[in-house]
């Protein structure tokens, strides 16, 4: 009896774990309840890019038809979706990474990095408390090196609610999932090329942190950001769970393009 009891409690304490319990994923659990609190009318919003050298990507799918009439940014079921967001806790470390593409012959000064990210049940006051960053000069799962930053400097220069909420399809106006805006200062020139910015953050809250992928309308397959997760030891393509399909990763860089004739590279 005592076996068998012990078996039960077991499967009891299984069973109250939640989805995201996880340190990789944050997947879909049909036992999630929908929350529709209010946002907080006091919390700081995000103010949104002024100088953009490049935005890898939209996260809106919803324009207004979130919560409280905010935006959503949908996770498609529909479509066979089953990935809120990918973990990129740096104490554990989890990270995640994409590429962009310097376009102009000058280069950029990029002075900061907007990223972005949600701890589930935080409210809409952001719990971000660092973000650590590193550029590489090719793709860290394939001889690319670190060309600027390191993950002992945190990086954070404010982080605030972008009046955007992760959700269901089928549950536009859930709350639980406001996804913050996590603003890195970065202070480095880039020469003209394609390089891969590798990231991840801490926060006070018990869930996550995790990194919301671009969401498309009508589209599974949104660019080809990748995860490095302690579990494996390497990167890895950021796969959606139930698509089986690559996923990018939002995020705007900041900055200034470098005149022709200034052109002077000093990359830390």
């Amino acid at each position: 009896m005592k076996k068998l009891l012990g078996c039960v409690a077991v499967l009891l304490l299984v069973a109250a774990v939640p989805m995201w319990a996880g340190n990789d994923l944050d997947v879909v659990n049909p036992a999630d309840p929908v929350v529709t609190n209010p946002a907080d009318p006091s919390a700081p919003l995000w103010e949104g890019p002024e100088a953009v050298l490049y935005d890898n990507g939209p996260l809106v799918t919803h324009p207004g038809g979130g919560g409280g009439g905010n935006d959503a940014s949908a996770l498609q079921t529909a479509l066979g979706m089953g990935t809120y967001g990918f973990g990129f806790q740096s104490t554990v470390p989890n990270r995640m990474a994409d590429d962009f593409t310097v376009t102009d012959a000058g280069g950029w000064d990029v002075q900061s990095i907007t990223f972005f990210g949600y701890q589930t049940g935080s409210g809409t006051t952001s719990t971000f408390t660092d973000v650590y960053v590193q550029i590489w000069n090719g793709d860290p799962s394939a001889g690319g090196s670190v060309i600027w930053g390191d993950y002992v400097t945190n990086r954070l220069a404010n982080t605030a609610w972008t009046n955007i909420y992760r959700v269901l399809d089928t549950g536009l106006t859930d709350t639980q999932r406001p996804i913050m805006a996590i603003v890195a200062t970065i202070g480095t020139t880039l020469a003209q090329g394609t390089y891969w910015v590798d990231f991840s953050t801490a926060g006070s809250g018990a869930s996550g942190p995790w990194a919301p992928p671009i969401s498309i309308l009508g589209q599974t397959t949104t660019g080809n950001g990748l995860q490095y997760t302690a579990s494996s030891g390497i990167w890895n393509p950021a796969l959606d769970t139930g698509s089986a399909t690559q996923q990018g990763l939002p995020f705007i860089i900041e900055g200034v393009v470098v005149p022709v004739e200034l052109q002077s590279f000093d990359v830390e």
